[in-house]
């Protein structure tokens, strides 16, 4: 199927592959979590947030949401790695599990492409969902928070791809 000649079937591909990708916390955070060559999440210290509209090293910052929202959206991430990564994830690992068997997620990844820091504990993210190597959501908008001393994928940002999808009765949207 050509995703870009049939965008509203490219869209329930993409929202089932996000669904089954992964989760975040929405709590500040002081230590950003790395990607170990297995691709799951850990956390590595961080500096302390300033008082203003950024964290102290947003170098580190970003990077860290680069690889946190790589092993959100990387169907080969455990449902637990997922969990480290999404805001209030152990709340929301039903919703993970429930999505975990669908085929279309085992061929999604997402890319950041952009990171701006609204304050020293969140961020909007830019980013596109990947269905293979076709681009399926191209510079879609999501947000990070840092929740637990880890920059996470928010609840907001999953919560709006499971409305895109129309399942209103997700469990923890």
């Amino acid at each position: 199927m050509d995703l870009f000649r049939y965008p509203r079937a490219a869209l329930g591909v993409a929202v089932a592959a996000l669904l089954l990708a992964g989760c975040s916390d929405n709590s500040p955070s002081k230590s950003p979590p790395s990607t170990s060559s297995s691709g799951t999440a850990t956390t590595v210290p961080a500096t302390s947030a300033p008082a203003g509209g950024a964290p102290a090293d947003q170098a580190a910052a970003k990077q860290q949401i680069e690889k946190n929202w790589a092993v959100f959206f990387d169907p080969a991430t455990s449902t637990e790695d997922k969990v480290k990564v999404l805001e209030n994830g152990s709340t929301l690992r039903p919703l993970l599990a429930l999505f975990s068997g669908d085929k279309n997620a085992s061929q999604a990844k997402a890319k950041v492409t952009a990171v701006q820091f609204t304050s020293a504990t969140s961020a909007d993210v830019t980013y596109n969902l990947l269905v293979g190597n076709a681009t399926a959501l191209p510079d879609s908008k999501g947000t990070s928070v840092l929740q637990d001393q880890t920059w996470k994928v928010s609840v907001k940002s999953l919560c709006a791809l499971v409305a895109l999808s129309g399942n209103a009765a997700a469990p923890g949207c």
